[in-house]
């Protein structure tokens, strides 16, 4: 590594000993980890500031108040997961969180106080108040402003924006950098580092309906799979019960703190059902709340239900929810007035790349942290504002733990050529955005909130016709992302197929019950013949 032997990369004449690919939460703790022992090269398409953590509005859970300890919080995650966690992952989130929140706040993070003390909140399936925000709803892009501009003191750190990674580059069974896109000439390079680190965030974008930004793709869990990474518990995609729900608007997330803080559901009769679904009300899990709105959408034939905030005080509303206030006025929507039209969105993956408590993944020399990374933390449902806080803790260990590596390692294997990566002349994808749009309507109604054999396959059998579509070299971001998104998606389906049995986000019409024989077992999927297909099995949960 630099000033003390190592292997680098080199991009427009910056050498770089370790590869970070995103730039949320995640990406960034694990860059400044990193630059305190080599020179680290920050990889990102479009704008670094589009990343998911950037939206995040409802807060990031530690145990810090005075009622709460780290036990409760164990407790918490681990009943919102519904048996499917690793509790060792959940232990490493729960007891490091304090410090890394600690750290952030010398940094410069600037959380809600009320009478100089943090003012916690609570969201569903927390027995405790203990959710941070700032500005409001306005967390995740405080978190990131903070860390970025941590990240942007140190000069061992440097930046590729709008920079595509087309793929990981594997030498001698070790991931050893990456091939990229610049975004701006067309132009590929091959970049070698002793280390990659992936940061890509979720894959929404797979889905008709998702909260998620444009680009949250399923680049990293694509990428990974095709170089033989193991991905985990694809099948848990949780879905987000209230997005705003308009024909000429995008489905904006409306936080689920609303409801924490009081707000309450009403389908299309004005009536309030939560009580019928859960004894918690509007403060159930995630996935109950969302699967009741879905059902009395279907009972009402409707297609939203309503989010009533009008009984809480406008001044509050206003002050507690300054984003959600104004966007919703953009869309002549005043939620101090009146009730806001709301409908499940798909919003976070559970599953994705396997990886150990220190964020290294099946293949050496790979590690991933954040929403990419299936680190055990969230089970079968992620229980709400874990998210940021998993970014953080994994983020750092994962740098960590690539240091290590890299010193173990030394100098890595000279990489192919961008023509030899290729495999062949580059290709152009017909109708791209055509097969992006079928893609995602297809999810949405045969892998969506409610599942059955029928339903996922036929869509595995579609996905399959598609991915021999994509299953070829492209050159430019748009028909990479839906070789990326087919890809993924296709595994999502998979992997909600084999699973026979209903737990947490994942829910099988024609499997309601969840204890079925090995239903605690995780879906693991690993590309066994790099050519010819892909191998399913399960591990049991720890």
């Amino acid at each position: 590594m630099s000033g003390g032997g190592g292997a680098s990369g080199k991009a427009h004449g910056v050498e770089a000993d370790f590869l970070v690919i995103g730039s949320g939460v995640a990406g960034l703790r694990a860059a400044i980890e990193l630059s305190r022992h080599g020179l680290v090269l920050m990889l990102t398409k479009g704008n670094p500031l589009e990343s998911s953590s950037s939206y995040a509005q409802g807060g990031v859970a530690v145990a810090l108040s005075e009622e709460d300890d780290v036990t409760i919080h164990l407790t918490d995650t681990l009943d919102a997961g519904r048996g499917l966690c690793r509790q060792q992952a959940v232990q490493v989130l729960v007891e490091e969180g304090p410090d890394r929140i600690q750290e952030l706040i010398t940094w410069g993070a600037k959380f809600d106080k009320v009478g100089g003390k943090f003012a916690f909140a609570k969201e569903a399936a927390h027995s405790r108040s203990r959710i941070l925000r700032a500005r409001g709803d306005a967390t995740g892009n405080e978190m990131v402003k903070v860390l970025m501009a941590q990240a942007r003191r140190h000069k061992r750190i440097k930046w590729l924006d709008h920079h595509f990674t087309m793929d990981l580059v594997v030498a001698d069974g070790v991931c050893s950098g990456a091939l990229v896109l610049d975004e701006v000439t067309g132009m590929r390079k091959v970049l070698a580092a002793s280390a990659v680190i992936l940061a890509t965030g979720g894959a929404g974008q797979v889905y008709a309906r998702t909260t998620n930004p444009p680009n949250a793709t399923g680049d990293g869990m694509a990428m990974a799979y095709r170089a033989g990474a193991v991905l985990e518990d694809m099948e848990f995609v949780q879905f987000h019960p209230t997005a705003l729900y308009l024909p000429s608007s995008p489905p904006f997330l409306l936080s689920e703190a609303i409801r924490g803080e009081g707000g309450r559901l009403r389908n299309i009769k004005g009536e309030l059902f939560m009580r019928r679904y859960h004894p918690a009300g509007e403060l159930a899990p995630r996935d109950i709340v969302a699967r009741a709105i879905w059902s009395e959408m279907a009972a009402t034939r409707a297609r939203h239900v309503y989010l009533d905030a009008t009984h809480l005080s406008a001044s509050f509303l206003k002050r507690r929810f300054p984003t959600i206030y104004s966007t919703c006025l953009r869309y002549d929507i005043d939620i101090t007035e009146e009730w806001t039209p709301v409908s499940p969105s798909a919003h976070y993956m559970m599953g994705g790349v396997w990886t150990e408590t220190d964020g290294a993944t099946s293949l050496p020399g790979l590690f991933a942290a954040g929403e990419v990374a299936c680190s055990g933390v969230h089970g079968a449902n992620r229980l709400a504002s874990n998210s940021l806080l998993e970014g953080l803790v994994f983020g750092a260990r994962s740098g960590l733990a690539a240091v290590t590596f890299a010193k173990r390692t030394g100098t890595p294997p000279p990489l192919p050529s961008t023509r030899e990566l290729d495999g062949g002349p580059l290709c152009r994808l017909e109708d791209a955005e055509k097969l992006r749009s079928s893609l995602r309507r297809i999810m949405w109604g045969k892998v969506g909130l409610m599942r059955s054999s029928d339903s996922l396959a036929s869509a595995t059998a579609q996905l399959s016709r598609w991915n021999r579509t994509v299953d070829r070299p492209f050159g430019t971001r748009r028909d990479l992302e839906v070789k990326n998104m087919v890809q993924v998606a296709k595994c999502v389906a998979e992997a909600a197929l084999w699973r026979e049995n209903s737990v947490g986000a994942h829910f099988r019409a024609d499997y309601p019950d969840t204890k079925r024989l090995g239903w605690r077992e995780h879906s693991r999927l690993e590309r066994t013949d790099l050519i010819k297909g892909s191998k399913w099995t399960g591990a049991e949960a720890g």
